[in-house]
């Protein structure tokens, strides 16, 4: 019989957690849902993206990854080794004034999610594009692994989520 990892427990966790905001309360639209495996390195990656419902300009994605290393500690029951999953949270929205916006996107995160690393920004434009809009990822990597020990966690992290949607619309996307 087929028993779940820490992987795949964390996984129905986030999604039932989602998809109630989507398909029950109407608050948000899931816009990207990834599951992959990747053959090559034996790993696991979960992505599901979304956005508040009427605000597609920014959206949100959560991200879960379990390495061979992580999978095979659970498995194989390693002595001392405590199963996890490694957790990002995404932010993606454009900008036009790289200074001043990535500077008030910084500083509105790092108050609502308090973290141990700063919020990482990733700024791009086509090559052909003429206008001064760039395309901004920002990754809030979580230092340490997640489990099962932190499963109640989750609806306040979407909420964190929420909130950082919310302010973001309100103090980005309206300077567009």
């Amino acid at each position: 019989m087929f028993d779940p990892t820490v992987f795949d427990n964390l996984k129905v966790a986030f999604e039932n957690e989602i998809y109630d905001l989507d398909n029950l309360d109407g608050r948000i639209v899931i816009a990207d849902r990834k599951d992959t495996l990747e053959l090559a390195v034996m790993a696991r990656e979960f992505r599901l993206r979304f956005y508040l419902a009427g605000q597609p300009e920014v959206h949100a994605e959560v991200c879960l990854r379990a390495s061979l290393k992580d999978l095979a500690a659970e498995l194989l029951e390693q002595p001392g080794a405590v199963p996890g999953c490694s957790l990002s949270i995404y932010f993606y929205t454009a900008i036009t004034d790289e200074e001043q916006q990535c500077g008030a996107i910084q500083s509105l995160l790092a108050s609502i999610w308090e973290p141990a690393a700063l919020p990482q920004q990733t700024l791009s434009r086509a090559y052909s594009q003429q206008d001064t809009m760039l395309s901004n990822v920002v990754e809030l990597p979580f230092t340490r692994q997640i489990n099962e020990e932190q499963m109640n966690d989750i609806p306040e992290l979407v909420e964190h989520m929420l909130q950082s949607l919310e302010q973001l619309a309100d103090t980005v996307v309206k300077k567009l």
